[in-house]
């Protein structure tokens, strides 16, 4: 399903000042948090607002979005731009704040703690080379946690069967007292009863089993941009393995991995070609068919070309659709000695050999040296 806006999520424009931001975060917080919100769809709600407000109060993600859109990956230096995720809420008071807000400082630990976020996931996305040229649009197959739809990730079968932990009444710790030989100490440890959620299911969920979550195959599309090389990555935020009890998802992280090509080598964006051309070509000069990425061009080779003789076609190599810079092609001339003669052939070549063909300066220079 495709993303909404991320200032859409936040109902914010996109001139929005930092306050502004972190304003109507703080008001969606609070409208939707799993814990307090009657909302329908609360839990994936909150997740959107997370996220939205992840990328937006980070200048450089902010930037990178206004930019690319959802559509960045950029993921690492592959795409360092499309990095969006991760970064947690530095910067603008943090969630922790918001938190104790809409609870109180006594309770602001018992909320962090019954959330938790999803582990991050890694794959492997192998494309061909022209695909890494042109860009492409490819599916990610994975199985991982992800929310429950049969309860939204609720974990029961309706709200009313979720209620507050009897034995740490919502906190999700307990005080254990001990005596010690230094007198009697206080400490906090999770809660038995509800594993440090604050609450309890009376009738769980029968697709999840009250976890909330369940781990099934997945399917993603995503859209590769043109001029990504081999062993480049990206991240989707939130595309990892959903978090317990309504946290946040974790983030995809995935390393493109690309087929070496039949003919062409490539050296960042340029192309390199070994052309194998013939004695005669070499000698008399030749208009040759040269094959190119999106087609076959004719080049020029003067009479009297050398093996190893480099041509460039401009802008010829791949195209970097995030940069907007294009790469040259450059054909080098390979000189095949035929290793099969006819006799007349044969005869050919003897006649060559009585001419003046050594008259060149590198064997002036090597008949020197024998001289001397």
């Amino acid at each position: 399903m495709a993303k909404r806006d991320y200032y859409e999520v936040l109902g914010i424009s996109k001139t929005a000042t930092d306050d502004e931001i972190k304003k109507a975060y703080r008001a969606l917080a609070k409208k939707y948090h799993p814990d307090v919100s009657t909302e329908p769809k609360a839990t994936e709600k909150f997740k959107e607002v997370q996220e939205a407000y992840e990328v937006l109060s980070d200048p450089a993600k902010r930037e990178q979005y206004n930019q690319f859109g959802h559509e960045s990956p950029n993921m690492g230096q592959g795409f360092e731009g499309f990095n969006f995720g991760g970064g947690g809420f530095g910067g603008f008071g943090g969630f922790e704040d918001i938190l104790s807000s809409i609870f109180g400082g006594g309770r602001r630990e018992s909320a962090s703690s019954s959330t938790s976020r999803g582990s991050d996931l890694r794959t492997t996305l192998t494309i061909s080379f022209e695909e890494a040229a042109f860009g492409c649009e490819k599916e990610i197959s994975i199985t991982k946690y992800d929310t429950c739809s049969a309860c939204a990730g609720l974990g029961a079968q309706s709200k009313n069967d979720v209620g507050v932990c009897p034995k740490c009444r919502g906190q999700g710790r307990i005080v254990i007292e001990q005596n010690t030989p230094f007198g009697r100490i206080q400490t906090q440890q999770t809660c038995p009863t509800c594993g440090g959620k604050g609450k309890v299911i009376k009738n769980k969920c029968p697709v999840c089993g009250g976890e909330g979550r369940v781990r099934k195959p997945t399917k993603i599309k995503v859209k590769i941009p043109s001029g990504i090389d081999d062993n480049q990555g990206f991240k989707l935020s939130g595309y990892g393995e959903a978090g317990a009890n309504g946290g946040m998802n974790g983030d995809l992280y995935v390393n493109v991995s690309v087929k070496p090509h039949e003919i062409f080598i490539r050296d960042d964006l340029n192309i390199i070609l070994e052309m194998p051309i013939t004695f005669s070509q070499a000698a008399l000069g030749d208009n040759i068919e040269i094959p190119t990425l999106t087609g076959n061009v004719n080049l020029k080779i003067p009479a009297g070309t050398q093996t190893g003789t480099k041509f460039k076609l401009a802008n010829k190599g791949i195209y970097n659709s995030r940069t907007g810079m294009a790469g040259n092609q450059f054909v080098i001339t390979n000189l095949i000695t035929p290793s099969k003669l006819s006799a007349e052939q044969k005869d050919l070549f003897l006649k060559l050999s009585r001419t003046d063909e050594k008259s060149s300066s590198i064997f002036d220079k090597i008949k020197k040296f024998f001289k001397s």
